[in-house]
């Protein structure tokens, strides 16, 4: 029997019900009393990864310290548990057929008929396993992607059922997480579609061990006592997850109705105290900083689904959360963006993010708002796509090279400013060829980076293909486009600062994977401190 704990969260009756913020939420209160926690998504796209899906389709694509590119559901994993995730963190239908192809052709099945039952459905199991020991974790919490009853849900729910049979099933906890509807008309609160999803669960052999209700309000504790005794839950297992103001309330409401505790005792954990000082104080933090507000333009071609730039959103709000400020977002389309209306656009902004991205769909518009922000002095931070950017607006506007782009946009430009990486041509696979996951960047001293990062040496998280064109290091430096961190070896630019500017700053990597709530990343708090200035001083002006 295994020593480390599993707990598996399962959504019915509809899907973005947040069952990624309850998984998350109870992971911090575990983690709050002692426990090692580590979190996974199974999700049920045959897609191998999420890597080459549309933004507009998935939303962002998250990245762990060990290079894989997996579910946004990920980065609140990491936000609220503050635990680095890994290769064992998300496993999708196209990655277990992948494995399961390739050993069958490998011969590692010994001439046996490779079916769903027991191959596909022991290949997630031993996934889920192998997470626990990789993390060497007290509890893995593996939230299964999709609404029960969906057809490609079926593996993955008979693997999770089959996981108790080797662990044993006092190691073993199912919460399952529901939808309240609210009938205006009757006024009332539904606990039918509930009933119908539970059973829907315990026709593929899980029995929910508790129940997350979700619902915009209060839920009547009739309500709550009829979910108890029709779906065979202890009362005080079922749990309310009403709206509120912020997510990161979610762990303290699971706090006071002692979801940690119970779930201590259903698993035989010792039950401890929480250590809940320093989420408490972020929280309150947090509803404090509704007074003062700073408006940030987040620029970028993927703005129709803003969970697109998901973690570069949150990123901005922790910063806020620390600056005592309420960071309003001012979504701003590339594409249809008019760079001759610019002052209008940007009338009401204090500081600008250009996030990451691929292709050539509205890159000028973007050139257009890197080259204003440079020259109005308006705090900018380019993050991936927004330093090459940055990169390229330099050296159209200031060194005079009309036809500066990056290699992915026009080929056939005289100024690749952005290039290949050494030994990649345009004939490689997209998927899974990247310079992805954590490496090293050296900082230079006297620069915006050196100030916030307080650092020499700093590990971030890459996601892209190309990079800064060598070549033209002396042209950029010698026009005051500093060259601000680099690989140690000196070979790769890894973030550029222009000197005569108060905060413009753009870098290869992406900062908002590593950002916490209660601990924001400087680059950030780099442009909320600098734009809350800027703002400041326009009304000096005003």
């Amino acid at each position: 029997m295994s020593d480390t704990k599993y707990i598996f969260v399962t959504g019915g009756v509809v899907s973005g019900l947040g069952k990624g913020i309850s998984a998350a939420s109870l992971g911090r209160l575990l983690k709050s009393r002692g426990y090692k926690v580590t979190s996974q998504k199974l999700d049920p796209y045959i897609n191998v990864d999420p890597g080459t899906m549309s933004p507009f389709q998935h939303g962002e694509v998250f990245v762990t310290d060990d290079g894989l590119e997996a579910d946004l559901d990920l980065g609140h994993y990491e936000r609220f548990i503050d635990e680095n995730l890994h290769t064992y963190s998300n496993l999708t239908t196209g990655k277990v057929y992948w494995n399961v192809i390739n050993k069958e052709r490998d011969g590692k099945y010994l001439g046996e008929t490779v079916q769903v039952i027991p191959h596909v459905t022991n290949e997630i199991r031993n996934f889920v396993i192998q997470a626990g020991r990789h993390a060497q974790a007290d509890v893995v919490i593996t939230e299964i992607g999709g609404t029960t009853g969906d057809m490609e849900s079926l593996p993955f729910l008979e693997s999770i059922r089959q996981v108790p049979l080797i662990v044993g099933r006092n190691n073993c906890l199912f919460m399952h997480v529901t939808y309240i509807p609210y009938i205006s008309g009757s006024k009332e609160y539904k606990s039918k579609p509930t009933q119908h999803s539970v059973k829907e669960l315990q026709s593929h052999g899980i029995n929910p061990d508790m129940i997350v209700a979700r619902c915009d309000e209060k839920i009547p504790e009739s309500v709550l006592d009829k979910i108890s005794l029709f779906c065979n839950v202890e009362k005080d297992c079922v749990i309310e997850n009403t709206t509120l103001e912020s997510l990161y309330e979610v762990p303290l409401m699971f706090e006071d109705q002692n979801v940690a505790d119970i779930v201590c005792k259903k698993l035989d954990l010792e039950i401890r105290e929480p250590d809940l000082d320093e989420w408490r104080a972020m929280v309150d933090n947090i509803k404090a900083s509704n007074k003062e507000h700073v408006t940030i333009a987040l620029v970028g071609k993927y703005v129709q689904l803003h969970d697109a730039y998901l973690s570069v959103s949150e990123a901005l709000y922790h910063a806020g959360f620390q600056n005592h400020v309420k960071v309003d977002i001012k979504w701003v389309d590339s594409e249809t963006l008019d760079p001759n209306h610019l002052d209008e656009t940007l009338k009401d902004v204090d500081g600008i993010i250009l996030p990451g991205g691929f292709g050539g769909r509205g890159i000028e518009g973007m050139i257009a708002v890197a080259n204003y922000a440079r020259k109005k002095k308006i705090p900018y931070l380019g993050i991936c796509l927004g330093m090459q950017i940055a990169a390229i607006a330099f050296a159209r506007d200031v060194l005079g090279y009309e036809d500066a782009n990056s290699y992915e946009f026009d080929p056939t430009s005289q100024h690749t400013i952005i290039d290949f990486m050494e030994d990649q041509s345009d004939t490689i696979r997209k998927g899974g060829t990247m310079r992805l996951g954590s490496y090293p960047c050296a900082i230079r001293p006297n620069t915006q980076l050196k100030k916030y990062y307080e650092k020499d040496l700093i590990d971030e998280r890459h996601r892209h293909r190309y990079e800064f064109n060598n070549f033209y290091r002396s042209e950029f430096e010698n026009n005051g486009m500093f060259i601000s961190g680099t690989s140690p070896d000196k070979q790769l630019v890894e973030a550029i600062e222009f000197k005569d500017h108060p905060y413009y700053v753009g870098v290869q990597y992406h900062p908002e994977f590593k950002s916490r709530p209660n601990r924001p990343h400087p680059l950030f708090l780099g442009l909320i401190e600098n734009s809350i200035t800027y703002k400041e001083q326009k009304k000096k002006k005003d």
